[in-house]
């Protein structure tokens, strides 16, 4: 387990160095900075005495060197939008609220997709069976975009339920959170009723029902814990459909998160910005699919060895 936890680690490690490569060249690739900063009569002179202040003259390795060693310290430089505030400062502040919504989001799909998904396997061919398929199906063929525009148009301004923007109480948060989390539900549902199916047919689990176990002991027990093996492994990669589809749910409800800062920061070239948040949102992503990694070790013991 020791070398399997190892070798994770450094590899999630190689991954935030080829990410902060992929910014740092995405960055440059966009153009020059200065052009920005500087007004258009700007003379030759004022031009290259930025382009020095800022590195720009300096080779791309060596302004590479520089970047990583800052990221490291959290220093992305200042922000151009925010009246020159630091961009970690900036980000730190919108990153609450955004770990709040996946985490809501996240507990979202694992409970949701798990249950319907157990229900359905347990329940095969009958109308819950029915229900939890077509659900999926939906599911996954649904836009997010349009089910928040849809939840928004029936719940807030027809049935005036639940508020349509902001970062408040609980009924801020609910609809942000269904319209991440439903594509999730329905591929864990989907992922955990196969998964289920596969279980109950074994041999272990017949002998269990023969030793006289309590029906709801052998699937939420024996069957269970050997479907989550695939499960856990998806939910690294629900997370990331998460992480890429908060911007879509914090721009349709207005919610004060990273995600809008990093489109906020897009639209008005921000860079400061956008690489600190692009990075973070690396960062946490690549943590999080380490850890999955760890756990499907554990529960797998199997996967240690290969």
């Amino acid at each position: 387990m020791r070398r399997y936890a190892l070798r994770r680690i450094l590899l999630g490690i190689l991954t935030v160095i080829i990410v902060s490569m992929i910014i740092f060249v995405a960055s440059r690739l966009s153009g020059d900075v200065t052009y920005l900063l500087l007004s258009e009569d700007a003379t030759k002179e004022e031009v290259a005495w930025l382009r020095a202040e800022l590195g720009l003259d300096k080779p791309l390795p060596i302004q590479y060197y520089y970047f990583a060693k800052n990221a490291l310290k959290g220093d992305f430089g200042k922000s151009y939008r925010y009246t020159n505030r630091q961009a970690m400062e900036i980000i730190l502040e919108r990153l609450p609220a955004t770990v709040q919504l996946a985490f809501m989001a996240f507990s979202m799909s694992i409970i949701g997709g798990l249950l319907l998904g157990v229900l359905s396997a347990t329940k095969r061919d009958t109308f819950l069976d029915t229900f939890a398929k077509v659900f999926a199906i939906f599911g996954q063929a649904m836009p997010g975009f349009w089910l928040g525009i849809m939840m928004i148009l029936v719940f807030a301004v027809v049935l005036g339920w639940l508020p349509t923007s902001g970062r408040g109480g609980m009924s801020h948060i609910i609809m942000p959170a269904i319209t991440l989390a439903w594509f999730s539900v329905a591929s864990i549902l989907r992922l955990t009723r196969s998964a289920m199916l596969d279980v109950l047919d074994s041999e272990f689990i017949k002998m269990a029902r023969l030793k006289g176990n309590p029906e709801w002991l052998v699937i939420w027990k024996h069957a269970l814990r050997n479907a989550l093996i695939p499960v856990v492994a998806m939910s690294g990669l629900q997370l990331a459909h998460l992480l890429g589809g908060v911007v879509i749910a914090e721009t349709i409800f207005g919610w004060p998160g990273l995600g809008s800062l990093i489109l906020e920061g897009v639209y008005s070239r921000d860079y400061a910005l956008v690489q600190a948040g692009v990075f973070i949102i690396s960062v946490i992503f690549i943590t999080i699919n380490l850890l999955v990694d760890l756990v499907y070790g554990v529960i797998d013991p199997r996967i240690r060895y290969e």
